[in-house]
């Protein structure tokens, strides 16, 4: 379990910050830019949740989410170099990217099918959720190129987890706005409405 006595350590006043294992890295690494971005995307979500008290299985599969992004910072900030560690290291799981497939299954049984693209927005929580699944897309577009830099690692699983946490907050976006709760429908896209 985490223990945290004291705040501020001042050991990052030089514009670095320790991983979990490894040297030091600059504040501005791309690893530190991917873990910061999947906690930016939990904060996100944090807002959702003020919106989602009154959908109780989206709320709690969103609370479910928010730990595992802890988890998936904890894997992100803990690269596989190679070399054995005293503890076993905290990493996202094939079974965590399959619960994420079955709860966008579930949201989407009973949406019908899109004839369009969704623009953003409709109740509060759809707006927050269309926020927090952009934020996740950069987040995993930091990932990828992460993990195309040579002696750098990031497992499949973590990968499949944020590609899929995106399509799980687009679904959950029309869920909300479709839910017998809201009353509001997605809002669809017209190619060329303004010109």
């Amino acid at each position: 379990m985490v223990k945290l006595n004291k705040i501020y350590t001042r050991t990052g006043d030089d514009g670095t910050t320790a991983l979990v294992a490894g040297p030091r890295r600059p504040k501005h690494d791309l690893r530190v830019e991917s873990y910061g971005t999947v906690d930016e995307t939990n904060s996100v979500i944090g807002i959702v949740r003020l919106h989602t008290t009154n959908m109780v299985e989206l709320d709690a599969m969103l609370f479910r989410i928010q730990n595992d992004l802890f988890d998936l910072g904890a894997d992100l900030a803990t690269p596989d170099t190679g070399e054995a560690l005293s503890y076993e290291p905290l990493r996202i799981i094939e079974t965590q990217v399959t619960r994420l497939e079955h709860e966008i299954d579930a949201l989407n049984a009973d949406l019908s099918p899109l004839k369009s693209f969704v623009l953003p927005g409709g109740t509060a929580a759809a707006a927050y959720l269309h926020l927090a699944r952009t934020v996740s897309r950069r987040a995993e577009r930091q990932m990828v190129e992460l993990a195309g830099i040579e002696g750098e690692a990031v497992s499949p699983a973590a990968l499949k987890y944020i590609n899929r946490l995106s399509d799980f907050l687009f679904v959950a976006a029309r869920f909300a706005n479709n839910t017998a709760n809201s009353g509001t429908s997605d809002i669809l896209w017209v190619p060329g409405q303004n010109r």
